[in-house]
């Protein structure tokens, strides 16, 4: 295990230098070190904040919303996708700065337990969430344990999303609980919702891992499958975390991240906008941003 821990913090490190050489002092330390050199006077310019995330939906259009606001409060910020684990390791070893993308407590159980001592948890930016299997609304079937009869009209499989996300391993779980016959297939958050598009266009059986809030929910009707068995839990938050001594180093940019909370309905109200051709979802999330004054107020108070 401490060879795979150095490994993945390598792979981290490696991923993060681009970003940690544009907050870089002369020294060459790291981003948390160049940030906590810089005097908290309240001239952000030479501060960088660096927010990692995982690239679903739901994280990408919260991380930019994030990040538009701490460019209006003066900070330059660099977001970056990494994977799930990479993204509770970068924080807990001071490679990055904060994340707005921890679902809990089931969906990233496994990397907030071996994290948690080495990061600040501001809380719930977010609560109400929920993931499970999901299906078009013409499924006759309603739940998980009618999936291993009807095997066959799903093509033997569950489609799933990249195979480091919480979700994966919790739907791994629920296979082996409910014994069915179908096997996980990994992808992207992308290529689940086109194979759901697929199916739904050619009125086709699938299974998918879901969760609320998506903006598949705005363009399809779908289900989720109820869980007899309680294997995906029940409702979820979404917290911000923080590596330790942010608070210290950028009180400004703690405070925007502390303060920072919104409604799944507001949520998918940015992540539809990303959907449309052609869509940048940095310029979404500032144009988003630019028309809820007052929300955004409420982040910032008391911001220096």
């Amino acid at each position: 295990m401490g060879i795979q821990k150095n490994r993945l913090r390598t792979a981290v490190v490696g991923a993060l230098a681009a970003v940690a050489l544009a907050a870089c002092s002369p020294s060459g330390q790291g981003a948390a070190q160049d940030n906590a050199a810089t005097p908290a006077t309240g001239d952000h310019a030479s501060k960088t904040v660096t927010l990692v995330y995982v690239e679903w939906a739901s994280c990408t259009a919260a991380t930019h919303v994030v990040q538009a606001v701490l460019e209006q409060q003066g900070y330059k910020v660099k977001a970056l996708s990494v994977s799930g684990a990479a993204m509770y390791s970068a924080i807990a070893n001071g490679d990055a700065d904060a994340t707005v993308c921890a679902w809990l407590p089931s969906t990233h159980a496994n990397y907030y337990a071996r994290t948690k001592d080495k990061l600040d948890n501001l809380g719930p930016n977010m609560t109400g969430t929920k993931i499970g299997l999901v299906v078009p609304d013409y499924v006759s079937i309603d739940s998980i344990d009618q999936l291993a009869a009807n095997a066959d009209k799903f093509q033997d499989r569950i489609v799933g999303i990249d195979p480091g996300a919480g979700e994966m391993g919790i739907t791994q779980k629920a296979i082996e609980a409910y014994k069915l016959p179908l096997k996980l297939v990994d992808g992207s958050g992308a290529t689940m919702t086109a194979a759901l598009k697929s199916a739904i266009d050619n009125h086709q059986w699938i299974v998918v891992t879901g969760w609320t809030p998506h903006w598949m929910w705005a363009r399809w009707k779908l289900k989720y499958l109820s869980d007899p068995k309680g294997v995906f839990g029940g409702a979820e938050d979404i917290d911000t975390l923080a590596r330790k001594g942010l608070k210290q180093d950028m009180p400004g940019a703690w405070r925007v991240l502390d303060g920072f909370h919104w409604s799944p309905e507001e949520m998918q109200q940015v992540m539809a906008e990303d959907q449309k051709q052609g869509a940048d979802a940095a310029a979404d999330a500032h144009d988003w941003v630019k028309a809820h004054p007052q929300k955004v107020a409420g982040w910032v108070s008391d911001t220096p």
